[in-house]
């Protein structure tokens, strides 16, 4: 059997590796359009639930990777330079380019080489394969050459993924509000020297600080003045650091023939939640164990897949629109007191209610 992965992100990389272990006398070719160390952003999260489904599949990899990891177990909320830290809420983060490079070496130990900067043209380039998996992210290209049912929804909200030397202690969401009107800043350490800084704000304050007429180093320099008090003294960098509208991607059908859809070219996930990885890796350990069940019988596979998957992804969706909604309403929010604001904040995806809250961060709640 020969299958053709195209895309050489988590879903993609992972997948080819599951697949090759399960299944090794199959011939599996990977793609990327990119160049090898070519990634966009800086750090990916993983709270403490979304690791424990690859200790419980794969300890292989989990051993692999979370040595390298940061970890926390608080989330500190800051409005107007007041923090209210929420405790027992636990998350890890890695480098996106060293959890790509640990999950390349881990395939390619395995005998699968990656071919890079491959851009795939055309129908025939996908006539010669038994199975074509679509893991190429939200812009797909093997999902544009059949009908999905996709929509791709952009939310109203302008952000930029930078990174900074400031390494922050824990997960920190900051709030601020100056003229123009209203910033937030998702920031978190994911190595020993480095964090993430994601800048967002609304529409409206977007186009009247005047973002769209300014440069890569105006940009940096006003972010740095409004989050000066987070940074104390630390530059930003970037990194692809465009401005962008989160795209809500989503699917009426995953499969078309002998094509499939994973990771972010199924759905996206808005990053608040820090599930996007997650939820491509288990898409991969999914659709590995079908294959393996149903051998030669791709159309069968498949349909177990989406039918298997689809209402796990799906609860998980809500909870990330649900998420997304908060943020784009977050002015609206800001008018709160410090801890009632983040209250709204730790139960805007619906997951946590007051009780269960109780146990989870029980000194906040008894705050």
């Amino acid at each position: 059997m020969k299958i053709l992965i195209a895309g050489a992100g988590p879903a993609g990389l992972y997948l080819a590796y599951l697949v090759k272990r399960v299944l090794p006398a199959w011939r599996i070719r990977i793609v990327d359009q990119n160049a090898r160390d070519s990634t966009f952003g800086f750090g990916v999260v993983f709270s403490e639930r979304a690791l424990e489904f690859l200790r419980g599949d794969d300890p292989r990899t989990y051993e692999r990777i979370t040595p390298e990891m940061e970890t926390w177990t608080d989330i500190t909320v800051v409005l107007r330079g007041v923090p209210v830290v929420i405790d027992g809420i636990g998350f890890s983060a890695i480098g996106r380019l060293k959890f790509l490079q640990l999950l390349r070496r881990q395939l390619e130990n395995e005998g699968v080489s990656i071919e890079f900067e491959k851009t795939l043209e055309g129908k025939e380039d996908l006539r010669d394969y038994d199975l074509v998996v679509a893991a190429d992210g939200a812009s797909s290209t093997v999902r544009r050459s059949a009908d999905f049912g996709t929509t791709v929804t952009p939310l109203s909200n302008k952000f930029a993924w930078f990174g900074t030397a400031k390494v922050f202690g824990a997960l920190t969401q900051t709030f601020v509000q100056n003229d123009a009107g209203t910033f937030n800043a998702h920031h978190y350490r994911h190595s020993s020297s480095m964090s993430t800084f994601v800048f967002e704000c609304d529409a409206q304050t977007w186009a009247r600080v005047g973002f769209e007429r300014m440069d890569e180093a105006a940009t940096l320099a006003y972010c740095e003045k409004v989050f000066a008090d987070t940074l104390q003294g630390h530059r930003l960098v970037s990194n692809k650091s465009i401005w962008r509208n989160f795209p809500n991607v989503r699917n009426q059908r995953w499969v078309s023939g002998n094509k499939v859809l994973i990771g972010d070219a199924q759905r996206t996930a808005h990053f608040s939640i820090g599930s996007g990885t997650r939820l491509a890796m288990e898409d991969a350990i999914a659709l590995a164990n079908v294959l393996s069940r149903h051998g030669k019988d791709i159309p069968e596979a498949l349909a177990a897949f989406e039918a298997l998957r689809r209402p796990i992804v799906e609860k998980l969706v809500a909870a990330a629109d649900a998420s997304a909604g908060w943020y784009e309403r977050f002015p609206e929010h800001m008018r709160l007191a410090p801890r009632a604001f983040a209250w709204s904040y730790i139960q805007r995806s619906g997951r946590i209610d007051p009780e269960k809250l109780r146990k989870i961060a029980p000194k906040f709640v008894a705050g």
